[in-house]
């Protein structure tokens, strides 16, 4: 079994971002995993594309002009999409024309005065999870039903921290800003490390993995292959609020895991 100072060596090396892709007949581009998402983001530019996959999301396209190209009006039809624009007026003018020819269902902003290609990950994480569907942020509240009488708000539940071997959490944090990941076997003796973004097909070919951690955005694809590959956990930055469980797979967050 390697020793954790070898297992530090072979997660520490800075991966290759994947190339960008082109969508459709306008060879818009497009991040390596657009086509196998159910969801999908929608960006102005291609630095924005480059941007979101060094935070490890690949579901991504680009308008590539304030004109909206048959492309994005046709895959926003079919995938459930969310526009992620530049927290100034030119994102205005691109929300207001997607807002009339596209179906989108959510909108994201940057920070007022930046735009998403300037943005770090915590910056695009939050821009993600505080977008708001499209009602609202066309200025159009979501119709609400009659008025009830005020029920007490719910307790907000604690994080739960989740125990895991040491060397697992150690390998976490020697992986956090590397978009990697690393394969462990069920004696977290090292498999193999690779870029994020060959995590999905890797997983496909390979046998013998107990434990996957990463750099990245767990998403439903990734669960559902390790489900299928009987994987029992994932260790990963983030958890998708898209994703539902697989009964088989522990899904545990960088923050939540400690060591047992």
């Amino acid at each position: 079994m390697p020793s954790v100072d070898e297992v530090y060596k072979e997660i520490s090396d800075t991966m290759k971002v994947g190339k960008v892709e082109k969508y459709g007949p306008e060879d818009l581009p497009a991040g390596p995993g657009l086509m196998e998402a159910k969801e999908i983001i929608v960006v102005e530019g291609r630095a924005d594309i480059i941007n979101l996959m060094r935070c490890g999301i690949f579901n991504t396209v680009a308008l590539e002009g304030a004109k909206v190209p048959d492309s994005i009006k046709k895959i926003t039809k079919e995938k459930n999409a969310t526009a992620l624009l530049d927290g100034d007026r030119g994102g205005d003018l691109i929300l207001k024309e997607l807002l009339q020819v596209t179906n989108i269902k959510y909108i994201g902003r940057a920070p007022r005065g930046k735009e998403i290609e300037e943005c770090n990950c915590k910056e695009i994480t939050e821009a993600l999870d505080n977008r708001l569907p499209i009602n609202e942020a066309a200025g159009k509240p979501t119709p609400q039903p009659a008025p009830k009488k005020a029920a007490p708000s719910p307790p907000v539940p604690e994080r739960v921290k989740v125990e895991v071997p040491e060397t697992i959490t150690q390998a976490a944090k020697a992986l956090v800003g590397t978009l990697e990941a690393v394969l462990l076997n069920d004696k977290l003796e090292l498999i193999e490390r690779l870029p994020v973004s060959q995590l999905a097909e890797k997983l496909q070919q390979i046998t013998g993995v107990d434990t996957v951690v990463f750099d990245g955005i767990i998403t439903q694809r990734i669960v559902d292959i390790a489900a299928d590959k009987n994987i029992k956990r994932i260790v990963a930055s983030r958890v998708s609020e898209a994703v539902k469980p697989a009964l088989n797979v522990d899904l545990v967050t960088f923050r939540d895991a400690i060591p047992a």
